[in-house]
Order: structure tokens, then sequence, then C-alpha cells
């Protein structure tokens, strides 16, 4: 088994930044659609769409958030994080062919409470689609080499670094 982890929470300085950017598609909705429950018709009936003042269907606000997600989890802080809570608001549709970027700064740590505040925009070009704020907890380093030497798999510093560990 092979163990990761992103940034720790001594790594972290106020201003780091990551993206993410994916084109939405028509498959992209009807998923998102399914897997949600939201078969709102804005999203997946073009006649009744058309008739909004969107002009046309759009994707649901929250896949183009779910890309925060992916920045948080995947990229930074990355693996290990814990997501606490997020503000989200809804600036502008989406609609399929457009390219998402997710962009996530860092905005504040408070190291006493393991905490990391990050600033949180969607963006298609220029245009802001959603913003808001995030609030995670992140591990300092120490914590993680003391769980590591806990299991007691002797392979501590590659716990930490993302090297392998021994199974057998």
């Amino acid at each position: 088994m092979e163990e990761k982890h992103g940034y720790f929470l001594e790594d972290l300085s106020v201003g780091m930044t990551s993206l993410f950017a994916k084109t939405i598609t028509d498959a992209d909705i009807v998923m998102f659609a399914g897997i949600s429950g939201d078969t709102n018709p804005v999203h997946l009936d073009a006649h009744f769409a058309d008739q909004t003042a969107f002009k046309g269907r759009i994707a649901h606000g929250l896949l183009s958030a779910s890309f925060i997600s992916t920045v948080l989890g995947t990229r930074l802080p990355g693996p290990g994080c814990i997501y606490l809570s997020q503000t989200l608001r809804f600036r502008a549709p989406v609609k399929s062919g457009d390219t998402v970027t997710a962009r996530v700064t860092v905005k504040e740590i408070d190291d006493k409470r393991k905490r990391v505040t990050l600033e949180t925009v969607c963006l298609v070009d220029e245009t802001v689609v959603v913003d808001g704020e995030a609030v995670l907890m992140v591990n300092r380093r120490t914590e993680v080499l003391d769980a590591a030497a806990a299991k007691g798999n002797g392979r501590a510093k590659d716990a930490v670094s993302g090297g392998p560990t021994a199974t057998n």
C-alpha cells in the first residue's frame, strides 16, 4: 500500500494558489443530475430552458463548485485535509462547452486550531461564475509521523513523503 499526503500545515503560506480546469459537457450535466437527483428541467430540457432568462440549458451550480473540492482534496492542501465548511455565491450561469477553472488561494492560517481559510473562485474565461470561502483542517507533519509510527510499520518517513510503505 502506498500512502500519500498533501501539504502539511507548516508547509502552507498565505497567498499559495492552485487551479483545476474542466470543460463541461452535456454528459457531465446529465451525470450530475443523476448522481445528485437534481433533475430541474433548466439543466436537462432544452425546450423548457429556452423559455428562461438564460435562453438555454445551464449546468448545475454545484457541478462547477465541485471543482473547488477537486483542488482542495487533490492539490492544495491536498490529500489528508478535511473540508469543514464552504460558502458559495453563484454569480453567472455555466453552459455545456464552457471551461470552468477553479482557483483556491490560502487566505488565513490558524496554527493553533489547525484551520486554513481559502478564497475559492470558479471562472469561465474572466467571468466569475462561483465564489466563496472554504475552511479546512490540515494536519501537522509530526501528527502524521506519530500516526505512522503508531501503526508500527517502521517506515514513517516514507508515509510522510508519499513513498512506499511495507505491507505483507
